[in-house]
């Protein structure tokens, strides 16, 4: 890897519509589509030139007002001097306040983070316990983020969390702003799947812009000694619900007073952010002189911002690009003798420019036959979706899918390897499904529709990653004698939400795929069910289906996994979504460690199965949610029969000890002839629609919020009304 490249100016990489960086390098900024927005981490270049910053193009709504809450950004207290940029809000970090802040609603989490257990693997590849993966991706711009999702199917909608550590929100910039919190729809799923999210803070060399001001802006200390930057970044993490901080300091300049003031800044973040579990990690940039030196190792020179002679001050760190194999060994073995783990290191792999083509000493980091050296850093992974042509959902997760799993697409039948080492075939998967109720409808977050029941109730394409389901983290294993169907998760038809599971292909012989690795406790009133359909006729053949239910786990990596087979007894097949129940009382008393589906054509012509939703709960379906009270218009703005609109509700209220399970909430309009139609949905209490036209010549738009249940089951509707003027 080289030591340096071209990229792009940081200043205003979060703003430019640019497909491509300005030269083609390794560490340039990929601004496509709804915007890269992140930033060179191997410092300027004397080639490096500007790229003009552009303003986001209006939505339908801007001629009303831009009421959009978006995703926050921060100087940590002193501003850039001049103006911003269209779009662009400069804000001082020292003087937020939740209080004060108009946004907070949308962009607070709500989802905790879940506990993860580590199933045995399904290939001996895939080690548990050694190296994990850290990514750093970038959601979009800096500024202009927006808090809830949006309306467009084109987006990074990350699924492969099964082998995810951490994620960190990458972003910033000197032209918007260096402190960027993750927003809520990112945080909710990867807390669903037990994945911690962390901010970033980013201080960019001189040559982008940066300004060492800011540094010492962010460990200033106070008459008494301490550091109210680090008490706000615990602040704000406490508040939106994240899990803490990246920080980057790559400003030159510096001196070690200045380094010294820096390592004790970080030791007062981790100590403010101890009471709310925050995590701290490293970039290997700044070192204890003051300036910034990437070493590519933990060393000498960088040690102190990890651990000092007090013990930890920063839980992990990012070990720059520029490592080699000695240097990760040597760091490896340092991190030991300080009693940290060698694991607690993560080995920056820069997959933007080039994906699974990337070539990477993998040996370096997690070698085939022997102990995995330190963790992988994967930077800037959304390539899988920025390098497309066609970025339509089901094209980007064919593409996320081979870049997790490898090309074989079975985790436990990996390829053969050239350069890419997929994560899948090195570390072992996490779950959290472990409690019932249980559910999923193998939604992604994004689609090109909504559907309900198996009924379109919004043709509009969509986005919001708090929506996702947890979906199978291994994907796909397949267990069959005869040809492999395909498996992929399809957005032609759906039972709810905007995806369903495909298999499809000619069977020779009955085919097994895997779905979740779980820990569920089963009684005599446990059901599962399955919502399906198979396509018949000239494009498909009817199948007949079972479910698999493992009650122990294999005896070692890489084994097949034991499951028991029930065979659907259902109504007559036909081309409609049917409902297939299975009783599972001779299982009581057992745990069921994980969940299959097994089909077998019933023709002779190709299978197009579809599995639209999986659930295990115990007894019958229960009572529904309570609806959320207090629906109110908080702001909106109408101009030529268009509004945007901003809502909030309460959560129902419940007794302290057994509140509502609440999974998320929808909101419908319902039109002048009584039909609904689906809006949005989050998993908070507040919600910005940026344009919502009026039907016909109705006196005012009526709006619906339903609770919704871990069980997909919905209350009785909170309804307002906005008046058209």
């Amino acid at each position: 890897m080289s030591e340096t490249g071209p990229g792009v100016d940081p200043r205003t990489a979060g703003t430019t519509p640019a497909r491509a960086p300005v030269r083609p390098t390794r560490r340039g900024v990929l601004a496509a589509g709804a915007g890269a927005g992140a930033l060179a981490l191997l410092g300027p270049t004397p080639t490096a030139r500007a790229v003009p910053a552009a303003p986001a193009p209006p939505g339908p709504a801007a001629a009303a007002a831009d009421l959009t809450p978006y995703a926050s950004y921060w100087f940590p207290d002193s501003l850039p001097h001049g103006a911003p940029g269209p779009g662009i809000v400069w804000r001082s970090l020292k003087r937020w306040t939740p209080e004060s802040d108009p946004d907070l609603a949308h962009n607070t989490a709500s989802v905790p983070l879940a506990p993860r257990f580590t199933p045995v693997a399904p290939h001996p590849g895939a080690r548990a316990g050694q190296a994990r993966i850290s990514s750093l991706v970038s959601f979009g711009p800096t500024a202009r983020n927006p808090s809830q999702g949006s309306p467009t199917a084109d987006s990074y909608a990350l699924t492969h969390w099964a082998y995810i550590d951490e994620l960190v929100f990458w972003g910033g910039s000197s032209g918007e702003g260096i402190v960027l919190a993750p927003n809520a729809p990112v945080i909710d799923a990867a807390h669903r799947n037990g994945v911690r999210v962390l901010g970033n803070v980013f201080l960019p060399p001189a040559a982008y812009g940066g300004d060492l001001q800011w540094t010492r802006d962010l460990v200033q200390q106070d008459a008494s000694g301490c550091f109210p930057i680090a008490g706000k970044l615990a602040l704000v993490a406490a508040a939106y619900g994240f899990d803490g901080w990246f920080v980057n300091a790559e400003t030159d300049g510096g001196d070690s007073e200045l380094a010294s003031r820096m390592r004790e800044f970080l030791r007062a973040l981790r100590t403010a952010g101890a009471p709310h579990g925050l995590r701290t990690t490293w970039y290997d940039a700044m070192n204890s002189t003051g300036r910034v030196g990437w070493q590519g190792a933990l060393n000498e020179l960088n040690q102190e911002f990890f651990e000092d002679r007090t013990g930890p001050v920063s839980d992990t760190l990012f070990v720059d690009f520029r490592w080699t194999p000695e240097r990760l060994a040597s760091s490896g073995a340092l991190a030991d003798r300080l009693g940290r783990g060698r694991h607690e290191l993560w080995a920056g792999v820069d997959v933007e420019s080039n994906g699974w083509n990337t070539e990477v000493r993998w040996d370096a980091i997690v070698p085939r036959g022997r102990d995995h050296v330190v963790s992988c850093g994967l930077y800037r992974p959304e390539w899988t979706r920025d390098h497309l042509a066609d970025r339509s959902p089901g094209a980007f997760h064919r593409a996320d899918d081979r870049f997790w799993t490898g090309e074989s697409l079975d985790p436990s039948r990996p390829a053969p390897e050239g350069t890419w080492r997929a994560p899948a075939t090195v570390v072992a998967d996490r779950s959290t499904v472990a409690a019932l109720p249980f559910a999923c409808s193998f939604n992604t977050g994004h689609g090109e529709r909504w559907y309900e029941a198996g009924e379109v109730v919004s043709d509009a394409p969509w986005s919001h990653l708090g929506l996702q389901d947890r979906l199978p983290g291994r994907r796909w294993v397949v267990e069959t004698s005869g040809s492999r169907p395909a498996v992929t998760l399809d957005f032609a038809r759906a039972w709810r939400g905007g995806s369903s599971l495909l298999v499809a292909g000619r069977l020779t012989a009955p085919a097994a795929v895997g779905l979740h690795s779980t820990r569920l406790p089963l009684t005599r009133s446990t059901v599962l069910e399955l919502v399906h359909c198979a396509a018949t006729g000239p494009v498909g053949t009817e199948v007949g289906v079972e479910v698999g239910v493992a009650v122990r786990e294999p005896a070692a990596p890489g084994e097949p996994v034991p499951y028991t087979w029930f065979p659907a007894r259902e109504p007559a097949p036909g081309p409609g979504w049917r409902t297939a129940r299975f009783g599972l009382a001779a299982l009581a008393g057992r745990t069921a460690y994980g969940l299959a589906v097994r089909i077998t054509a019933l023709g002779s012509g190709p299978v197009e199965w579809r599995l639209g939703a999986l659930s295990v709960r115990d007894g019958s379906a229960g009572r529904r949610p309570a609806p959320p009270t207090a629906l109110t218009v908080d702001a909106s703005a109408a101009r030529d029969g268009t509004a945007a609109v901003r809502l909030s509700w309460h959560r129902a209220p419940g007794r302290p000890a057994r509140p509502p399970r609440v999974r998320h909430y929808e909101v419908s309009r319902v039109l002048p002839d009584g039909t609904r139609r689906f809006l949005g949905g989050t998993c908070g209490t507040a919600l910005h629609f940026p344009a919502v036209p009026r039907a016909g010549r109705e006196r005012a738009v009526a709006f619906e919020v339903r609770a919704v249940d871990e069980l997909y089951a919905a209350s009785a509707p909170a309804r307002t009304a906005l008046p058209w003027d």
